[in-house]
């Protein structure tokens, strides 16, 4: 990688961090700014770096660092009943990421395929997420999903419309 890959991948897994405790507890899985810190990741930086960057948030994570919801961090919060939605973000950010395409590119992807990819992103890591919670819970599909995807589904589309406009201006600046 070169410097600058280095760079722009350490300052989106900086972005998720600062993101990532930003909570609203709204049942057993908290409202996230982090997932929009994710989009923003694999829009911007493409699929090998946008996982990465998630990655390192996530080894920053379970260092002790208090970067998952709440200002918590650890080994414990992956094994809990979240830490399939923390796992999930990885999936999320490649997902968006080869939906964005190859960031040093003339001319980005558009706006609408880059939020198509995060919409798949976002049925991934629902899916992951929320498996791991009815595993660890012992809850039936439909009480998960009530508790753990629905609730969610507003904000998530506003926060991928969000991304999907900021990510082009950005990656046309970042890659000139």
């Amino acid at each position: 990688m070169k410097t600058n890959d280095l760079t722009l991948t350490a300052a989106m897994a900086a972005l998720i961090c600062v993101a990532g405790p930003l909570t609203v507890a709204i049942g057993p899985v908290p409202l996230s700014l982090a997932s929009f810190a994710v989009y923003l990741a694999g829009a911007i930086l493409g699929w090998k770096r946008g996982s990465l960057a998630v990655a390192v948030y996530l080894l920053i994570g379970l260092a002790g660092v208090p970067v998952f919801s709440g200002f918590s961090g650890g080994v414990q919060k992956l094994f809990g009943v979240t830490g399939g939605y923390l796992i999930g973000y990885v999936a999320c950010a490649l997902i968006t990421g080869l939906f964005s395409g190859e960031p040093r590119v003339k001319k980005p992807r558009p706006a609408w395929m880059m939020a198509a990819g995060m919409v798949l992103g976002t049925a991934v890591l629902y899916a992951v997420g929320t498996a791991w919670f009815m595993a660890q819970t012992g809850n039936a599909l439909a009480a998960a999903l009530g508790m753990c995807v629905l609730p969610f589904l507003a904000g998530d589309a506003v926060k991928i419309a969000a991304a999907s406009v900021i990510a082009v201006p950005v990656r046309r600046t970042l890659y000139r």
